[in-house]
């Protein structure tokens, strides 16, 4: 892996939003093109030479656990106008509903994509495929921002696991990446910030109990692997932990999609019936079942997840070259 050269310092320039209160940092300057001809190898290209620029914005003290970012990068072909590299407190996730609300609504507030009419068409490529967006405009601002998701399919329901002292059941469901989805009454647990911390610790055993016994990937690409993130649910509540242990303050956009794709599944939610997902914080986003698909061997359906993002910020990070903390640190 290629280490930054410290002793000229770094200057990056990113543009901050949230989407439901969800932080979304996108770097708009300070770091070469990734090299590669499909997001999946300019993503291998963000780990390999750009990965002290992602810890420098996530990692305190510029940054912090629950931080998230993208760097921005050219579409695989003339099929979209954008691509971006998500990334974590922990590496680089193949997928962000979020993060691709706040990019869209950054690429037409910036004029990267112009406003062609009050219901702008954006399509980006991520890493888990290739997402068209519809913004939707009004006084000549992006209201919102609705994206159809890949293929989003049930790879497992009613794994049994043995977490927190007791036995429960998990599902595992895909919407861009895989979740592990489980009620948040099985803990007796509230969906109430408060008890973050206790989901937190819950999260981390639920996904280390299920990739210590099993292999998880999907069934077309073997890049997209692992369980990411737990989903908490209670009604259309939820909270979910991904990566090392960070929290989702939005509602969790390819998480939303898992959820539809369960629900769908087990007759929870009829066809075209719009889910009002809402988070540990009261975010929401407007998501619903358009159509079905197939993934391999698996019935899959086609989701669509809509909300909006706010900017919250115009930066230039530094490390100067005598910093001793350098691109920085995490205690959490």
């Amino acid at each position: 892996m290629d280490r930054p050269n410290v002793g000229r310092g770094l200057m990056v320039s990113t543009v901050d939003y949230h989407t439901a209160g969800e932080p979304f940092r996108i770097v708009s300057g300070g770091v070469p093109p990734l090299q590669g001809n499909t997001i999946l190898e300019k993503r291998r290209f963000a780990l390999e030479h750009l990965d002290h620029i992602r810890q420098l914005l996530v990692f305190e003290p510029r940054g912090h656990a629950d931080m998230y970012g993208g760097f921005v990068t050219e579409a695989e072909n003339e099929g979209a106008q954008l691509g971006v590299v998500f990334f974590h407190n922990a590496g680089y996730s193949t997928a962000c509903g979020h993060g691709t609300i706040a990019l869209v609504t950054w690429a037409i507030d910036a004029a990267i994509v112009p406003a062609s009419s009050p219901r702008t068409e954006v399509v980006v490529d991520v890493p888990s495929g290739r997402l068209t967006t519809v913004a939707m405009i009004q006084d000549h601002r992006v209201q919102s921002v609705r994206f159809r998701n890949v293929p989003s399919f049930v790879l497992e329901d009613g794994l049994t696991l043995s977490v927190a002292g007791r036995r429960v059941e998990v599902a595992i469901a895909y919407g861009g990446a895989f979740y592990a989805i489980v009620p948040a009454e099985r803990f007796e647990l509230p969906i109430e910030p408060a008890f973050v911390p206790r989901f937190i610790d819950i999260g981390r055993d639920i996904k280390a109990a299920i990739e210590a016994d099993r292999d998880i990937a999907h069934p077309l690409e073997a890049e997209l692997q692992g369980i990411y993130g737990v989903m908490f649910t209670m009604g259309n509540r939820n909270v979910t932990v991904f990566a090392d242990g960070e929290v989702d303050r939005s509602p969790c956009g390819s998480g939303t999609s898992a959820r539809l794709a369960l629900l769908d599944r087990r007759g929870e939610l009829a066809r075209g019936t719009t889910l009002m997902h809402e988070s540990v914080i009261g975010g929401r986003f407007a998501s619903r079942v358009v159509g079905e698909d197939r993934v391999g061997e698996y019935p899959a359906v086609i989701t669509e997840v809509e909300g909006s993002a706010h900017l919250t910020g115009h930066h230039q990070f530094v490390l100067a070259a005598d910093d001793p903390i350098g691109t920085g640190f995490l205690i959490r």
